[in-house]
C-alpha cells in the first residue's frame, strides 16, 4: 500500500511539473488581451471581445475577423514564446515576470513579449545583453518548467 501511495504521489508531481503555466490577465486572456497575430504585422493592438479563440483552455482576443481566422488556421505560429511571460526574465533570471503587451519582438518568426514599466524596458536589456544568448538560455529554462 505504501508503494502505491508513493507511486501516485510521484505521478501527480510529474504531471504538475509537466504543465507550463501560461501568463493570462485577470479575464483569462493571453498577451493581456492583445491580438497576437497583429504583432506579426509589427503592431501592438488590443483585441476585441467579438473575436475570441480558445486553444488548450487559454483565451486569445483579436482585433479583426481576419486575424482570428489566421490564428485558428495556424495557432502555433502566433502563440507567444515562454507562455507569454517576459522573455528577458525567463532567460536572464529564470523567473516568470508579467509583460507590457506593447513591448514585443518578432525574432525568427516567433513572438517574444517583455516587461516595460517603472523605467525598466527588458526588450532594451534583451538586445543590449545579447538577445541570442538570452534566447538560448530562456529556451533551456523554459524546458525545465
Amino acid at each position: 500500500m505504501k508503494n502505491i501511495i508513493l507511486f501516485v504521489f510521484l505521478l501527480s508531481t510529474i504531471s504538475i511539473k509537466a504543465q507550463k503555466e501560461i501568463n493570462v490577465d485577470k479575464k483569462g486572456f493571453a498577451a493581456d488581451g492583445y491580438d497576437v497575430v497583429a504583432y506579426f504585422e509589427n503592431s501592438a493592438v488590443a483585441g476585441d471581445k467579438s473575436y475570441i479563440s480558445i486553444i488548450d483552455d487559454v483565451k486569445y482576443k483579436f482585433s479583426t475577423q481576419d486575424n482570428l481566422d489566421k490564428f485558428n488556421k495556424d495557432s502555433k505560429k502566433y502563440i507567444p514564446q515562454y507562455g507569454g511571460w517576459c522573455a528577458y526574465a525567463i532567460g536572464a533570471k529564470n523567473e516568470k515576470v508579467e509583460i507590457n503587451p506593447k513591448t514585443f519582438e518578432i525574432r525568427d518568426g516567433k513572438l517574444y513579449l517583455f516587461y516595460n514599466s517603472w523605467g525598466i524596458n527588458t526588450l532594451k536589456l534583451w538586445n543590449e545583453e545579447g538577445a541570442e544568448k538570452l534566447k538560448a538560455q530562456a529556451d533551456k529554462n523554459w524546458d525545465s518548467y
